[in-house]
């Protein structure tokens, strides 16, 4: 199976394997909140992936485990 590029595109893996993302909601309808609501927006989150996910997405990791990961509730 290939690789989800779209997804993987929006996926980055620190040095000590977590996955994060951007945080939703950045992009517009930004104009009437507080500065210290825009601040909180920015930045990234981390990104808990359940081994279904990953072998769908990320076949090429072969649905291992990636360090810091834990499954999603």
């Amino acid at each position: 199976m290939k690789t989800n590029k779209a997804y993987s595109k929006r996926i980055r893996v620190t040095r000590n394997g977590k996955l994060m993302s951007r945080r939703p909601g950045q992009d517009h309808y930004n104009a009437l909140e507080s500065g210290s609501e825009k601040h909180n927006k920015g930045g990234m989150q981390r990104l808990n992936v359940t081994t279904a996910i990953m072998r769908r997405f990320l076949p090429g990791n072969g649905g291992k485990k990636i360090s810091g990961t834990q499954p999603a509730a």
